[in-house]
This record gives C-alpha cells, structure tokens and sequence, in this order.
C-alpha cells in the first residue's frame, strides 16, 4: 500500500460518449490511500459477527474470509499494471462538494448527477460539468457500493434457486466474495477523507480560515498510523448495535452514509489541529472516540447492506 499518493491534475478529456472510457486514462493519477490494512481488517470481522441468525449458515461462517477480503482492492493497486490499476482507482472516493451545482456549472447538472441511473450515465453528465478532469473531480464511491450491493442481491437469488448442492456452493463462492469487496468500499465511505476535496490536507482552492492542516501525510497518518497504533477490534465490537436495519431504497441510504461521513470532514481536521493523530503519542480520548465512531459507521452500513441484500433476495 502506498501511503503516499495523490490525485493528480491532468488536461481534460473530450465529451463524446465513445470518449469517455478512453478519457479515463487522460485523468490518470493515483486515488487518496485508504484505510489502512487494520482498520480494513477489523471492520470486515466485526460486521461478519453481528449477522442476525437469519442469514445462511455459509455466510455466518465466513467471518474469516469476509474481513480478510475487506482490504483487498487495496492489494491490487499497481501503478505498473495501468489497466488494473486505472480501472478501479477513482471507486475509492466520491469528492462531495465538486457535486454541487457551484462546481459542475448549474442546478440541473447537480440534479443529472444525482439521478444519473448508472455510471455510464452519471460520466456523460460529468463531461458536460465544468469540473476540470470529471473522473478524478467526482469520483464513484457511491455508485461502486451499489454496483456490488446489487450483484450481492442476485447472488443470494441465485443460491435460494440453485437447482443443487454443486452449484449452490459454486453460488455462495461467489457470494462471499462479492460480500467481502463490497465492504471495502463501506469502509472506505466512513472514512471522511474519502467524501472530499480536502482528501489529504485542506485543499488550497477553497479558503483555510481556521488553519486546518495542508500536510500531504495526514490521510495515511490519520487511517493507517493512528489507527494501527492506537484501535483495536475489541474498541470496536461493543459500539455495533444489535439490530441489523432493512434499508429501503438502497441508493438513498448509501448517498445519505457518505452525506453523513462528508458531515464530519471539519470535526477530523479540527481534532488534528487540536490533538493530532499521532501513532507515535498517546491517544487522546477525543481522537479515539471519533475514529471508533467511524469506523462503527462503517461496520454497521456494512452489515446493515448484507442483510438487506439476503432479505430482498427472497423477493
């Protein structure tokens, strides 16, 4: 995992529908890091043991598998393998205020962007806003949570239809992967860096009256340092409510988690200003407890999404 990368500025790509894969490339640059592989590891287990006695016995008993898959599109960054790498780069983060009618150019760019039916969509509204490289500038967390909620659904049909046991386990294969890298991008989206333009220090395009930290390292000091040295599974577990939610419609429910997440971005660069995330120092209470609240945002969006997939299976 490389803790040091940033998104980088590019010429813009042209509108064309056809184009518009190919300008992927032209916005070429690396996505904020993420949580670290801990924080990762320990969301994913403590979803995985907070499954209602409803869901399949597989899945129940998967809790290994599923957290250790949670970080791992993270694994698979690699700036020498451009396909790969570029393909899924910009999924890791949707920069919330670049959604706004100020930043694409009007009201109904702002209202195409939020019911765009798909990303395909959502790109060609994109390259009509005036954001100067759309991919990089938007972003697709969003659309990636439900992209895998949705396959998570038609997996968990498909096994209650499987017309034997072979196949039905070749199903619940496919199920807990795709449970497991749905959660990455969950976990991702309760990390407020990951909602924002002030991805990685308060970004110099908008004004700083408050000094809020400009420093390239606190995405990964804040994420993977803090909380390596400083959050345990055990801080975790106790914080999960115990009621899974049935969420509604599934979309709405994932755009106001990440509207909730981008709510806390200032509260993060107010603690770091304030106490500092430093892996070296000893923690302060305030800067313990938002980072587990975080992180139990995560955990239980996660585990809320599963459920919800296996209870409209049934459908």
């Amino acid at each position: 995992m490389n803790s040091t990368n940033a998104r980088t500025r590019n010429g813009r790509a042209g509108r064309p529908v056809l184009t518009l894969v190919a300008g992927l490339a032209l916005a070429a640059s690396t996505s904020a890091p993420p949580w670290g592989e801990h924080g990762h590891l320990i969301a994913g287990r403590a979803a995985a043991v907070n499954l209602p006695g409803e869901m399949p016995g597989f899945f129940r008993t998967a809790s290994g598998q599923l957290s250790w898959l949670n970080p791992e599109p993270d694994r698979r960054r690699d700036g020498d393998l451009r396909e790969m790498n570029e393909a899924f780069r910009y999924d890791h983060y949707v920069d919330m205020e670049n959604l706004l009618a100020d930043a694409l150019g009007s009201q109904a760019q702002a209202e195409a962007v939020d019911t765009a039916p798909d990303r395909y969509r959502y790109l060609e509204v994109l390259f009509d806003s005036e954001l100067p490289v759309p991919v990089r500038d938007a972003g697709f967390l969003h659309l990636r949570i439900v992209e895998l909620y949705q396959r998570l659904e038609t997996g968990f049909r498909q096994w209650r239809t499987a017309p034997g046991p072979e196949e039905q386990g070749f199903i619940e294969a496919r199920i807990i992967n795709d449970a497991g890298i749905l959660g990455h991008y969950v976990t991702d989206g309760s990390q407020p860096h990951h909602t924002t333009i002030h991805f990685n220090g308060w970004s110099s395009r908008v004004p700083n009256p408050e000094g809020y930290s400009t420093s390239r390292e606190i995405h990964s000091r804040f994420e993977s340092g803090f909380v390596g040295a400083h959050i345990a599974f055990e801080n975790i577990l106790p914080r999960v409510s115990d009621e899974p939610r049935v969420l509604g419609d599934v979309r709405e429910a994932v755009w106001a988690f990440l509207l909730e997440s981008n709510g806390e971005v200032e509260r993060l660069y107010q603690l770091e200003r304030d106490f500092g995330f430093d892996p070296g120092a000893p923690a302060d209470p305030e800067t313990r407890e938002f980072v587990v609240e975080r992180l139990v945002a995560g955990v239980e969006m996660l585990r809320d999404l599963w459920w919800t997939a296996w209870v409209n299976s049934a459908g």
